[in-house]
């Protein structure tokens, strides 16, 4: 029997042997970014790397999921290894896309680059057969919760329960076997850390807000009309009157949109429409906050008679962490970056989401940061300059932590599993997350 060091430097040398396959699998899906729910070109892209390795796989998991997974010498437990395939939208990015503005500005294509690395790692490498618990290789689409009235259209039509592509896998029974989740996330290149091991974050609602009003001729008949963009003005307004009366502890964060604000200028707006999320370090804040956004939003549609709808999309949970996985995590990124330059709590608290908060209520989840880019995340300066560590050292890292979990009958995955404290089963989940 190998020891659990010896397992992971086959890993880090198949890695290494497959860094060209692993860097160019990472820059193809750069050069074709694809919003959340239709990442097809991209899910096809990692079904044919799984066909590469002979890799069994269940595609269209919540539409363009992909999962294959690999059999230890007995299934103890399950790790789950997870990646997005989806973009965000940049349009004033460089390597955007030009008919839908989508760009990889938030690294997704690293995470898919690390997920082809771990494949290449267990590839014929003889690791499996050492472990006692089974690894889930796992393509997530629409981790970045964009395009929301795209996503309710396709609720309406039953495809989907949720923004959130993890959110879907958590419904559908995707996890329903898994005992533990491990992902990464690019992070900005500084000088003083390569890695940091977690970082708290925001949850949300989201909200599709609608004003109805009477359409007029803005010059010979205002007077006929219902100015509906009013009504948004004066419910915006009123929302950042309510920003006083948020607790500092609970990080709301309110930043609304108007995606139509009228049809022609010299028209009566008759109909416009804002999305927003209502974030928060807390369910019961982010509750408590959405009940003032909704009172504030709706005092501009009675100022002026104009009808006020407001849709409630569940959004993303806030971090639920396992500190015995964040010390797994650790000890892997000081090995392979030195302890000087791994930060083990990151930057504090963030004020993004991610659906990854979602599954780490239920059942325990790490969510690495490595270094690697350039610019800002979300902005048209967002680069990887450094797809050595973004790509492989990202896979090394993983893989390192999922053979920790399943070395030696699963002896730390099982205290892992012992001391995670479960916020919500699934059932619960379902039931009080999925009925907002």
């Amino acid at each position: 029997m190998k020891t659990r060091e010896q397992l992971k430097e086959m890993a880090w040398k198949a890695i290494d042997d497959n860094k060209d396959k692993i860097i160019a699998f990472g820059d193809s899906i750069y050069k074709e970014p694809e919003l959340g729910y239709k990442e097809f070109k991209t899910a096809e892209k990692i079904k044919k790397l799984f066909d590469e390795l002979k890799y069994e796989y269940k595609d269209k998991v919540a539409r363009t999921g992909v999962i294959a997974n690999r059999k230890g010498k007995q299934s103890k437990y399950k790790v789950a290894v997870m990646a997005e395939l989806d973009a965000v939208v940049v349009p004033g990015h460089e390597d955007a896309c030009s008919t839908t503005g989508a760009a990889h500005a938030c690294g997704h294509h690293c995470m898919m680059a690390s997920l082809a690395g771990v494949a290449y790692a267990l590839k014929d490498t003889g690791i499996m057969e050492e472990l006692d618990g089974d690894i889930s290789l796992m393509a997530v689409p629409a981790e970045e919760a964009v395009e929301i009235e795209f996503r309710n259209t396709l609720r309406q039509k039953g495809e989907i329960s949720f923004l959130g592509g993890k959110q879907e896998f958590i419904k559908l029974g995707a996890f329903d076997d898994v005992d533990f989740m491990v992902m990464q996330h690019i992070k900005k290149k500084t000088d003083d850390t390569l890695a940091d091991v977690s970082s708290a974050c925001n949850g949300f609602v989201g909200k599709l807000v609608r004003y109805i009003g009477k359409e007029s001729h803005a010059g010979a008949a205002p007077h006929e009309g219902i100015n509906a963009l009013n009504a948004a003005i004066l419910g915006l307004n009123a929302v950042h009157a309510q920003r006083e009366t948020f607790k500092s502890e609970d990080n709301i964060r309110v930043h609304p949109i108007i995606t139509k604000g009228g049809t022609l200028v010299n028209v009566v707006p008759d109909d416009v429409r804002i999305e927003t999320y209502v974030r928060g370090a807390n369910a019961a804040a982010i509750l408590d906050a959405a009940v003032k956004v909704d009172r504030a939003l709706k005092s501009g549609g009675d100022a002026v008679g104009a009808e006020t709808k407001i849709i409630d999309i569940p959004g993303y949970m806030p971090f639920n962490f396992s500190n015995e996985l964040i010390d797994v995590a650790y000890d892997n990124m000081v090995k392979l970056c030195g302890e000087k330059y791994v930060n083990k709590w990151g930057a504090g608290f963030g004020g993004g989401s991610t659906d990854a908060g979602d599954v780490s209520q239920i059942i325990p989840t790490i969510h690495i940061y490595m270094s690697g880019a350039v610019g800002n995340l979300h902005t048209e300066e967002f680069r990887v300059g450094d797809k050595v560590h973004a790509y492989l050292t990202a896979a090394k890292a993983l893989v390192a932590i999922a053979i920790d979990l399943l070395y030696d009958k699963c002896s730390i995955g099982e205290n892992v599993k012992k001391n995670f404290k479960q916020q919500l089963t699934k059932e619960k989940y379902l039931k009080e997350w999925g009925k907002i």
